[in-house]
Parts: structure tokens; C-alpha cells; sequence
């Protein structure tokens, strides 16, 4: 494989090579999507109005090595919260980003302070660095006493009974908890937290005075879990527990799509799957995948593979903070099989990193469809395939749960979301997927 191939889908390039560190300071475009109303503009890491994108331009192949090594390490913390046992991800030299890579502006605090926080619909409670945090990534934290409606939350509050290994320094409420390969430290607080032009008053999160790892968000992170201290709980007379968002294909200009907050404006022309509940980790969201169809063929997968199991955690989750699918085992041989006879077997296959199913030559690729109960969700190939922008090097995007961790967990990625308008209406327990470009 040719390290110096350009960059991955020739237009990040571009956005990698942008230099300086001010949100919308170099693109015009940047604001075109603002926040309005209940809608958050929605910025990838690598989009040139995030601060976040790496300052050194990676090949294309790099690149592509460096999203699936945070892709593993990501599917191995969501395997261990479906397992309740902490799994640390062996890195390598490189310090990997793991966390999330959507974010959306908050403002917090009277007078505001403007965040970056990102976007994991597999976690609840928000937490943002503090004024005085150690071993926090980013010199932007929030500076709590320059906030007049900022509170710590006492021992005795309800709100210490549901945050992770709560402990008591004094009268005020702290807590411990993993994140992906990183150790957290936070206060129990409450502020102000203003989403585009909603405000809601007294919003508890976690105030960051400690972190270890490469994994926090530089900035916080907003969870949009089903827990009690998610934002869909906090805001129940706000939003009624709905929310959309849109992510955008890797080739849009400005590389942002949207939240939507709330039940108004969501699509009318939808279709939906029954979300399941998992007792053993019930902020995450699962669907009943029953199927998948490559081609016209549906594949052959044994359905233990695919059957939810609450008493062990297996099934699938949708997820906004994995990129490329990955599926257990015996799913993913049988449509990575599926998909090579369907292209053709005179033609070489190669690979490149996690991805086994790569071609340097052009093919004719079938189409996938994952079937859930009551929908099926047909892909197009922007959606599960991946070129070097020479046109040289085409992979199917998606790959085997980690070898090293007991997986029994399928994850529906971001790539194959993109461009797809999910609508989370957890009143309704139902999980919806219409087709719409998302880029602002």
C-alpha cells in the first residue's frame, strides 16, 4: 500500500491542511448552518470549523489506519459497559483520540461560556472541564467562578445517587468513572446551559478537576443517553425525550450536519424499528437488526449473531461515535463473503488495516441493506465504501468486532448514518431512518 496515496476521500486534505484554532475563523461557510431554534449545527472533528482536526496532514492510508485503531478501541469500551467489567484498549506509540468525533456548540454559565462538547448517544450524563483541571487536553475549559447561576450539588442530593462510584469531599458531591482508556474525577454541579437559543436553567453535569488518558473530549461531552442525568431526562418538558440528528457524508464542503431537539420539525416521511431496553446497560440504544441483504441476496448469518440477549448484552446498537460498522464475527465473514462473490472472484482482494476487502482496480459493487424489524435501511456505496481519491484503492467499510475482547455487540457506525436523518422518539420507543442530504 502506498502511504503518500492522497488523502482520504481527496477532500481532507483540505481539511486537515487548514491552519489556526478559532471555531469559523477561516470559512466563511462556517455559520451558514448557525444554531436556530431547537437546531444545533452538528461539526465533524475534521471539518475545517472545528479547532480539533489534526495539524499534520496524514496520507490517506494513515489516515484510514487512524480511524479504525479509535474504532477498536471505541467497540472495545462499548463491549465492556454491555459486559460491566472495564476493558482498557492497548494503544499504540500514538496517543488515539477515542472519543466521539461529532461536536456542537453549548453555552454555559451566566454570563455564557461557549463549549465544543461531543456528541455519544451511548452515554448519559454531560461532564466539562473545569478552571483548574489536571491532566485536561484543552486550555478551553469552563471557568465556574466567573459564573453567577453556578452551584455544586451537595451529598444529599438525589442527583448523587445516580453518577457513577459518588463520593463526598466535604458536603459536595464527586464521582469516578471510565471512558473508553481514559479515568475521570468530576464534581456533581449544576448551571445554566443554553442549546442554539433554548435555555435550560440548573442543568446538572460534571465539572472535570482531574483526567488521565487520551480519551476525554477536549471540551466536554453532551450525553444523549436514556439515564436519568441525559439530556433527554433533564429536559423532558423541553423536548419530550426526542431528538434527531443528521450527519454528513465526508465529502461535504463544510463536513456539518444538524441535531434536532425535540418533537417539532422532525420528518413526517419516515420508517421506524421498536427500540429495545437493556437492563444491563439501558442508555444505549438497541434495535432488532434481523438481517442483512447484499445484493439481492440475503446472507446467510446464524441468528445468534444478530438476537438480542439482555442477559448478555448482545444485539445491535446504533451509535454516533463509531465510524465503520463493525459486526461479530460470524456476521461480518458472511457478508464480507457475500460481497467479494458479488463483485467477483477473479478479482484480487487486498487490505489495509482492519478493512480485509479492499480492490485497486474500479468494480461494480452490489448493494447492502440492513433488515430491522418492520424497516429496511438500503445503502447506497458512499455509505459503506471508501476510495483514495486517486481512485487506486476502494475498501468495504466496515469490519469484525475486535479479536481481543469478548464481543457480542454489533455497532451501526456513523459512515453508514451518514446522510440518513435517525430520529430517536424514545415516548414512542421507536427508532426512525429517512433518507436527507445533511450538510448546512
Amino acid at each position: 500500500m502506498n502511504t503518500k496515496s492522497p488523502l482520504l476521500l481527496s477532500l481532507l486534505l483540505l481539511l486537515l491542511s487548514i491552519s489556526g484554532e478559532s471555531l469559523g475563523r477561516h470559512s466563511p461557510n462556517c455559520n451558514r448552518g448557525a444554531d436556530r431554534g431547537s437546531t444545533l449545527q452538528v461539526f465533524h472533528i475534521f471539518s475545517p470549523c472545528s479547532p480539533f482536526r489534526p495539524s499534520k496532514p496524514l496520507s490517506w492510508a494513515d489516515n484510514v489506519l487512524e480511524m479504525q485503531a479509535k474504532d477498536k478501541a471505541r467497540v472495545q469500551f462499548l463491549s465492556s459497559l454491555v459486559a460491566r467489567r472495564s476493558v482498557v484498549p492497548i494503544a499504540s506509540g500514538r496517543q488515539l483520540i477515542q472519543s466521539p468525533t461529532f461536536v456542537v456548540r453549548a453555552k454555559i454559565g451566566t454570563p455564557a461560556q461557549t463549549l465544543l462538547l461531543a456528541l455519544d448517544t451511548s452515554n448519559d450524563a454531560a461532564w466539562i472541564p473545569c478552571s483548574g483541571c489536571v491532566g485536561c487536553p484543552s486550555a478551553t475549559v469552563f471557568s465556574s467562578d466567573k459564573s453567577s447561576s453556578f452551584r455544586p450539588l451537595p451529598c444529599q442530593s438525589p442527583q448523587c445517587n445516580q453518577v457513577p462510584n459518588p463520593s463526598c469531599s466535604g458536603s459536595a458531591c464527586g464521582f469516578n468513572l471510565t471512558y473508553g482508556s481514559s479515568t475521570v474525577a468530576a464534581d456533581l454541579v449544576q448551571d445554566n446551559i443554553t442549546l442554539a437559543t433554548d435555555s435550560v436553567p440548573a442543568y446538572t453535569f460534571g465539572c472535570i478537576r482531574k483526567a488521565t488518558g487520551s480519551s476525554v473530549p477536549p471540551q466536554g461531552l453532551l450525553g444523549l443517553g436514556r439515564g436519568p442525568l441525559s439530556l433527554l431526562a433533564q429536559s423532558q418538558s423541553l423536548y419530550q425525550s426526542t431528538f434527531s440528528y443528521c450527519l454528513p457524508s465526508f465529502k461535504s464542503v463544510n463536513f456539518s450536519g444538524s441535531l434536532r431537539l425535540g418533537p417539532v420539525a422532525q420528518p413526517i416521511r419516515i420508517k421506524y424499528t421498536p427500540l429495545l431496553r437493556n437492563p444491563r446497560r439501558s442508555s444505549l440504544y438497541y434495535v432488532n437488526l434481523i438481517a442483512i441483504r447484499v445484493g439481492r441476496r440475503i446472507v446467510d448469518i446464524p441468528p445468534s449473531a444478530l438476537a438480542f440477549n439482555p442477559a448478555t448484552g448482545a444485539g445491535t446498537i446504533i451509535d454516533s461515535g463509531t465510524t465503520f460498522t463493525r459486526l461479530v464475527a460470524p456476521a461480518y465473514t458472511a457478508v464480507r463473503d457475500e460481497f467479494r462473490r458479488r463483485v467477483g472472484r477473479n478479482i484480487t482482494v487486498s487490505s489495509l488495516g482492519g478493512f480485509d476487502t479492499c480492490y485497486t482496480v474500479p468494480i461494480i459493487s452490489p448493494t447492502i441493506t440492513f433488515m430491522f424489524a418492520g424497516m429496511n435501511v438500503t445503502l447506497p456505496p458512499d455509505n459503506f465504501l471508501i476510495h483514495s481519491s486517486a481512485g487506486s484503492t476502494t475498501c468495504l467499510a466496515m469490519a469484525a468486532a475486535p479479536d481481543n475482547v469478548n464481543s457480542v455487540l454489533n455497532v451501526i457506525a456513523s459512515m453508514q448514518q451518514q446522510n440518513h436523518r435517525i430520529l430517536f422518539d424514545i415516548p414512542n420507543s421507536r427508532l426512525g431512518v429517512a433518507r436527507e442530504p445533511c450538510s448546512s
